[in-house]
């Protein structure tokens, strides 16, 4: 079994609702589809196994994971560590998981892709642009039991501090994009059109 992505869809999104975003980010519109939508199209297009962690209440989020037979754990995540925890205990078959942000909607498939063939040969594997670490962050199988054991927000950083990490350079700084408030829907939307 090759690894898998792990796509965490289970935050509050309190940044984007105390900048006036109205309802869950993850189903904001960005350039004709949802934020969530095209995080998981290009998740999927890697050709890797794909699983969502959300809350019960995401029911958009829900819908389109069943509409294309993407496995789904809910849970009432009280942190990113919590969602890592929950989806990679659901997967324990995979040989190891890119952990990946479900409002990072610009990582192309090749980024996944990448970073999946260089866990063969590394124990940790991060996409990096100018020197920053980005995501998805890949986990060999022997991070399994730890990675089940996170709780809280920070993610897997306690876990990363003081380890070997293998960095993928990535060009592409666009790709490591988050959104976090309203404004950045509309910042993307007008670089598309822009663009065209």
């Amino acid at each position: 079994m090759k690894p898998g992505i792990i796509i965490a869809a289970a935050g509050r999104a309190e940044r984007y609702r105390k900048a006036g975003g109205k309802g869950n980010k993850l189903d904001a519109l960005l350039n004709d589809d949802s934020v969530f939508a095209q995080t998981l199209r290009h998740a999927r297009a890697s050709d890797l196994a794909v699983h969502v962690v959300t809350r019960p209440e995401n029911i958009q989020i829900q819908a389109l994971c069943s509409a294309q037979q993407v496995p789904v754990t809910l849970i009432e995540s009280s942190g990113l560590g919590e969602s890592i925890a929950a989806g990679v205990s659901a997967t324990p078959h995979w040989d190891g998981w890119l952990v990946h942000l479900a409002d990072m909607p610009f990582v192309a498939p090749a980024v996944f892709v990448e970073v999946a063939q260089a866990l063969a040969f590394h124990l940790l594997v991060r996409p990096c642009t100018n020197a920053q670490p980005g995501h998805p962050v890949g986990f060999s199988h022997v991070w399994f039991s730890k990675l089940c054991q996170l709780t809280g927000d920070n993610g897997a950083r306690e876990l990363l501090r003081g380890e070997n990490m293998h960095f993928i350079n990535v060009s592409d700084v666009e790709s490591q994009r988050d959104i976090d408030l309203p404004s950045q829907l509309t910042q993307q939307n007008e670089k598309n059109h822009a663009a065209s």
